[in-house]
Formats: C-alpha cells, structure tokens, sequence
C-alpha cells in the first residue's frame, strides 16, 4: 500500500503472511478477485449440476409444519409454492427468509457513516502495483487496483450531511478535492454504491426448519474482506449436515450448525469493526492482515462435534483445520487436499497398525460415503484401503504432528471430527454415530 502524505508517498507493507512458506498452507496470500466473476464460477458450477438460477422472483411468505418448510414465491408467472423438508435463507443482509421467519438482527447501522464505492479507469499515473490511500481527516480515499483490467476500485467516504456524487465528472471533481492530486480522472464507471455500515448478528442462525447463512446470518463492514470466506463456510458446513440428515442421520446434527458458526461470527465482526474504526481514526493497524482475517485459525474445539477430552496429536485437536501435506500416490506426488475435494468424508490411518483398525470400521451405505485412505501402510492391508499413499519426506507426519499410528477422520468441510491412537476403530466408529445414518438392520 501507498500511503499518500501531500506530495510523499509512504510504502507500507499490508500483509506479511504467517504462512508464506507453511507447505500445510498451498494458498497463504488473499486472493483479490471481483464479485462477478465470484457470482459467474456459482452459477456456472449450479448449471454443470443441472440447476438454473432463476430470476425476477420474491419470496412472500414462509410457513412451517412439523415436517415440512414451505415458500411462497412471486414469479413474472404468478405465485408459486415450494414445499420442501427445509429452507435456508442465503439472501443478504437484507434476507427476506429472516424476517419471514421472526429472527432478531441485533446491532445498528449508522446512517451518517457513508462511503461511496466505484469500479472506474482512473487516468493520471496511479501505480497498478499497490493500493493507494490518503488519510485526509474527515474524507478518507482509497483506491484499489481490481484485477483483470485497467480498473480501481475507489473507496471515498463522504461527509455526514454531503451528497453523494453521481458522474463521472462530479466524482472526479470529488476525488481531486480529497486527494489534492489534479492529474486525476474518473471515467468509464462499471460500477457504483453507497456503503453504510451495518454491523449485526442474528439471534439465531435456526428457527425449526428454516436457516440463515452468510450475510442474512451476520452483516459487518467491509474491511479485512471477511465476507466471501464467512459465506461460503457457513454454507458448506451447513450444507454436509443437510445431506446428512436428509439421508437419515440424527435431527440434533443440525443444531451444530449455529454452535460452530456464531461464535465465528461474531469474532470476525468483532475484528472488521474494529478495522473500520481504525481507518477515521488514521490507525495504521487498521491496514495489517494477518492470520485472524485469513480465517485459516478458526477452529471448533470445544464444541459439539469436538469435545475437549477428545485425543489429540503434537499439533492438532478435534476440530481444527485439516492442514495440506505433501504425498506419494503410485510413484506421482499428490496433495491431502486433493484426497479431500469433495463432498465425502476421510479417513487417514498412518501406520500398518492403524491401517488394520480402519478395516473394522463399518460406515453406512446411506450419506456421504467415506474414502479410506492409508498412509504408509503394508500391502497386505489393502483391501479395505480406497488409496495406499506415502510419506515419502514425513511431510504429513510434520504437518499432523503424527508420532504413532494414528486414524483421523475429516468432515467433508475439511475439518477434524476424531483423532484416535487408542482402541482406533472402537473411537472412529463412536465419532461416526452422530454424523451419519445408523448402519441398516440385518435381515
């Protein structure tokens, strides 16, 4: 970042990654990327599963019985109702399903605190290899280079009673006034809004058979990028459940969903309010990133799904994040990460010890499957064995603090949910019972 002071520009470093040259970590740096193109990868992926987005249509009402969740939907065809099992509100802040439902959104939006945002070409020799801010008391400015283009996103925070600037020649006028620099100029604008800050959290992110997620569940400002990671976690560890349950896995796994996230979620809107704070108050903290906003630390020890007493390796427990490792697979190095992909659950045995006990864990035919994959383990353990990998240079025995053998499982979110080194099967089949659809009957 360049931090502009009258006619000096000051560099400083933003982010100096914790996790640089941490092999456990393949993507450490952030990730800019424009929100349409976020939007097109969804809907491309939604087209490539047989689902079409549809548009120009308004939720209206929600109802609810003991078994069923319906919505009422306007449509340019009418009304339509939509019965299902269960409905999950992933629709803004302003979410619709949230307030059809009755949720509280506690917190405040202050009114006075505007910011207007542009997508815009600025000419006048602004550098693409840095963000740019001049933190004039009262008016700060930024500008972002966005990828892809010739493109900044300009970030100015207006004034209480000022109105916001709607051209390109007002904008222009506007940012030469905040910056004091006259070689600037706005043109060519793909985009614009005013920001207020609404910084809340929903009371609940469940009522019976209707969810939140994302921005419905908790809204925060912008800074820190938080937002885009929040989204998509809480969907995927909702979504997994959702499977789960609807093969015919245990109610109560569902009530995991708030305990894990909410507490997340008000750490991070903790964090990005006090980011945003920092900036009127010209706080150079305000601009570090770190681990906190890379959300790579967020764990669920403690929770439902990972008691404290469960066992733990020299640098994991029950719910932390499963780090990346470096493996052999058939002679071709492969990835941890690569075994995850997908929406089924792991199981690691390191060791031929391990190996052996995985054998005897049975997992239902209902629900997510499971892939057995063995680490360091002999041939003749292959049977019951999806993937024979080695550890070739002790990569994952570093990175999982292994010491033992040892049997991991991991959720399909990515997350530990059992570490056993004792009586392994007897401790993975235990932790399997409250995640997935009880074994069927024998005849």
């Amino acid at each position: 970042m360049g931090i502009h002071v009258g006619p000096i520009t000051v560099p400083w470093r933003m982010l100096r990654s914790p996790h640089a040259d941490d092999d456990g970590v393949p993507y450490a740096h952030t990730w800019l990327i424009p929100q349409f193109r976020t939007d097109s990868a969804l809907r491309d992926r939604l087209h490539s599963l047989g689902v079409n987005v549809e548009y120009n249509c308004e939720l209206i009402d929600v109802t609810k019985t003991a078994d069923t969740a319906a919505a009422s939907i306007t449509t340019s065809e009418g009304t339509d109702t939509i019965n299902a099992r269960y409905i999950v509100g992933a629709d803004g802040g302003g979410s619709a399903v949230r307030r059809q439902t009755g949720i509280g959104f506690v917190g405040s939006t202050d009114e006075a605190d505007r910011m207007l945002i542009v997508d815009a070409t600025v000419d006048g020799g602004l550098g693409r290899h840095r963000w740019h801010v001049w933190p004039r008391r009262g008016r700060f400015i930024g500008a972002c280079p966005l990828p892809h283009g010739n493109q900044f996103q300009l970030m100015i925070r207006l004034e209480p009673d000022e109105k916001a600037p709607t051209d390109e020649e007002e904008i222009t006028r506007c940012v030469r006034k905040g910056t004091g620099n006259k070689r600037l100029t706005v043109r060519d604008i793909s985009r614009k809004s005013v920001f207020r800050p609404n910084i809340r959290l929903a009371e609940s992110f469940r009522n019976g058979r209707v969810f939140i997620a994302g921005d419905a569940a908790h809204a925060h400002t912008p800074a820190g990028a938080q937002d885009l990671n929040m989204g998509v976690q809480d969907s995927y560890n909702l979504g997994w459940k959702l499977a789960q349950v609807l093969a015919g896995a245990q109610e109560e796994l569902l009530d995991t969903y708030e305990a894990e996230r909410q507490p997340v979620a008000a750490g991070v809107l903790g964090l990005s309010t006090k980011k945003y704070e920092g900036f009127s108050k010209l706080n150079p903290s305000s601009i570090k990133r770190g681990k906190d906003e890379q959300q790579l630390a967020i764990t669920y020890q403690g929770g439902p799904l990972a008691p404290s007493t469960a066992e733990r390796t020299t640098k994991l427990a029950v719910g932390d994040r499963a780090p990346d490792a470096r493996l052999v697979d058939e002679g071709t190095p492969t990835q941890i990460f690569d075994i995850y992909r997908g929406p089924h659950f792991t199981a690691l045995a390191y060791g031929p010890t391990a190996a052996h006990e995985l054998t005897l864990v049975h997992w239902p035919t209902g629900g997510a499957g499971l892939l057995r994959v063995g680490i360091n383990t002999p041939d003749s353990e292959s049977e019951r064995i999806d993937r024979r990998l080695l550890d070739a240079h002790g990569n994952f025995r570093k990175n999982y603090g292994i010491d033992k053998d040892t049997i991991l499982l991991v959720r399909p979110d990515g997350y530990i949910v059992s570490i056993a080194t004792h009586n392994m099967s007897t401790a993975t089949t235990s932790a399997i019972a409250a995640l997935t659809p009880p074994p069927l009957a024998s005849p």
